[in-house]
């Protein structure tokens, strides 16, 4: 027997990285979503001047939990390329980049700075197309799994940049819920 692992061994591994990744960038990132009161209902949401593009609510509801299952497999999959060159950086740059998207919903809707979370969410984009050529040479399906996030990402930037310049005065739109007026 000259195998360290055989097939089924390694796809084991992989599915148990899988079970731990997926859930946890699910819960996290629903969390955040959930904590800042994202989307349609929030009161300064549903206040904003929205441009055209706009999608139906349930359209987020829809596409964050696929691209949230992406994410996590893709990370699943370098994490189970152990050994591969530039594996550390790659992955140090997924997590910047989900540390980042983390942080863009109580940015936007919780703190109502729609300019900063433009610039945080172009941030993001870039450090998410250098992941997806970081990850390329370690595994070619993980850079793939993160097409569809990059390209919501480029969507999310443009209609970030269309409700900064419909609503220059976002941030005193409505009051913060944790505000009181005396």
């Amino acid at each position: 027997m000259s195998e360290i692992a055989t097939a089924s061994q390694l796809r084991m591994s992989y599915t148990r990285w899988a079970l731990v990744t997926v859930p946890a960038i699910l819960l996290v990132g629903s969390l955040s979503g959930l904590l800042s009161n994202s989307g349609y209902g929030n009161r300064w949401f549903d206040a904003l001047d929205l441009p055209p593009i706009t999608p139906a609510g349930w359209v987020f509801g829809t596409v964050w939990p696929i691209l949230y299952i992406c994410l996590g497999l893709s990370l699943a999959m370098v994490l189970h390329a152990r050994g591969a060159k530039g594996r550390g950086f790659a992955l140090l740059l997924f997590f910047v980049q989900l540390a980042a998207n983390f942080a863009w919903s109580p940015l936007f809707f919780a703190q109502h700075q729609v300019t900063t979370a433009l610039y945080l969410i172009i941030f993001i984009l870039m450090v998410t197309i250098a992941t997806a050529f970081a990850f390329a040479p370690i595994r070619k399906a993980a850079a793939w799994l993160l097409v569809p996030y990059i390209v919501w990402l480029g969507f999310a930037a443009l209609l970030n940049f269309q409700i900064d310049q419909r609503n220059p005065d976002a941030e005193t739109l409505v009051p913060h819920a944790a505000s009181t007026q005396i």
